[in-house]
């Protein structure tokens, strides 16, 4: 068994196999889940990589040993595995390791009806017992059976979004080798859209490119393909599938900012003066534009656990991250980068102009994107910035992550990495001369240039 505090994350386990994460641990993990959560019955869902099978069936293992039935829904994306926790009111275990290179693999795990399971909910507890060992059980074990979970996903989703009179879209999917070459054809299936897809072929090597559409380059082929076929839309999902990125018919990154405020504009029309939850790294525009529709902002910290916790608090009908996770209350407050990318379709399809122009008022402002720093004192470093924003006249300072400055017609965040020596920058402005000065005078002091 390996250092389970390396593999234990704040939201879910993830390590390298199987140095790191491997079947014997897996299978405590089972019987652990089942301790902690109570479960007589578990749903289980896996991705393309060749460890996910094993390790599913070790944890199948565990579970079984314990006196839980298991429900295998086989191969399916992220939210697939949370549709079937919601929609069979049981907790569930999601076999994956995202948009992590193809040595690694991890659990995320949710308690009935898709709530979560993180460091404060459950998920210490479950370290706890597989360190000490987990109590064997008297009675009978467990059985396993199969369900195919695919077609109820679909089905659930799109009566979640109406896409029944949209227009003929023209549509590229860069699913990056992972979970999205499997659910997307059978979500699309009697849509009127003509898909053009890219590497759907399963293959958790990744030999395209890295499953993380957060990254730039890894939208190259997807900006590419959108241009050369002359497309209305692409989109790219990340190795389980549930965070979608956006590229327009010009082959331009769409900011996910622009697709949380689109997303909230759509809930309120359905909800009115409802709360949509959005962190403090998103545009300044999603509040203003949630506000001027009537919808009340809520601004969280970075996290889909703070996300999640502040949705059900407020009773919010969506959330957003500029990390392109989105969440719906009529999702289990769960995320699904499928359920934003319907949206998207649905609102382009309902009218007759590009995504661009469709969008242009959700993006007002320039954004430099997350700029990372290493330091080897973050404390220090923000301290720096501190000491030379705060006192200017018409400036604000607050700390409810890292340490974000708003002066006006500019803001800025800066936040330490919780797992390397970095300093996350995040700065926004009227425009682009206005973005790039503090900008750069932020990274001079970060880096004592």
């Amino acid at each position: 068994m390996g250092d389970l505090a390396k593999i234990f994350k704040a939201y879910d386990i993830r390590g390298v196999v199987p140095d790191e994460l491997d079947a014997e641990t897996v299978e405590r993990v089972g019987a652990a889940f089942v301790r902690v959560t109570g479960a007589r019955t578990v749903v289980t869902a896996h991705d393309m990589r060749t460890s996910s099978v094993p390790l599913a069936a070790a944890f199948a293992r565990g579970a079984t040993s314990q006196g839980a039935d298991v429900i295998e829904a086989g191969l399916g994306s992220t939210d697939l595995l949370y549709y079937a926790s919601g929609a069979l009111d049981v907790p569930g275990a999601m076999f994956t390791a995202s948009h992590n290179p193809a040595k690694y693999n991890g659990i995320k795990m949710c308690r009935a009806g898709a709530r979560p399971v993180g460091r404060d909910t459950g998920l210490t507890e479950i370290r706890d017992l597989v360190e000490s060992g987990v109590p064997a059980y008297d009675g009978e074990p467990g059985t396993v059976t199969r369900r195919d979970m695919l077609d109820g996903y679909a089905e659930h989703l799109k009566k979640l979004v109406d896409l029944s009179g949209i227009r003929p879209l023209k549509v590229v999917v860069d699913a990056g080798n992972g979970m999205g070459g499997h659910t997307v054809p059978t979500v699309f299936e009697g849509l009127p859209i003509d898909l053009v897809p890219l590497y759907f072929e399963l293959d958790g090597t990744f030999p395209n490119h890295e499953a993380n559409p957060i990254e730039p380059e890894n939208l190259r082929d997807l900006q590419a393909k959108v241009r050369e076929t002359g497309a209305d839309i692409g989109l790219a999902f990340d190795g389980d599938a549930d965070r979608c990125f956006v590229v327009d018919e010009r082959g331009e990154i769409v900011s996910p900012s622009a697709i949380t405020a689109l997303v909230a504009v759509r809930e309120l029309a359905k909800h009115p003066g409802a709360h949509i939850v959005h962190n403090l790294i998103t545009s300044k525009a999603v509040p203003e534009i949630i506000t001027a529709h009537g919808g009340v902002p809520v601004r969280t910290r970075v996290g889909h656990s703070f996300i999640k916790q502040t949705m059900a608090e407020s009773g919010a009908v969506f959330g957003g991250e500029h990390s392109a996770h989105f969440y719906f209350k009529d999702f289990w407050f769960a995320d699904s980068g499928m359920l934003a990318a319907l949206h998207v379709l649905a609102a382009l399809g309902g009218q007759s102009g590009p995504l661009s122009a469709m969008l242009a008022e959700y993006s007002p402002y320039a954004a430099s994107g997350e700029i990372n720093s290493e330091v080897a004192d973050q404390a220090a470093a923000t301290a720096r910035v501190r000491e030379a924003f705060e006192g200017r006249p018409g400036v604000t300072v607050d700390e409810l992550d890292g340490l974000t400055v708003a002066g006006g017609a500019w803001w800025f965040n800066l936040r330490p990495s919780n797992t390397e020596p970095l300093l996350r920058l995040n700065a926004e402005a009227d425009d682009e001369t206005a973005m790039a000065e503090v900008r750069d005078e932020v990274l001079a002091i970060v880096r004592e240039k």
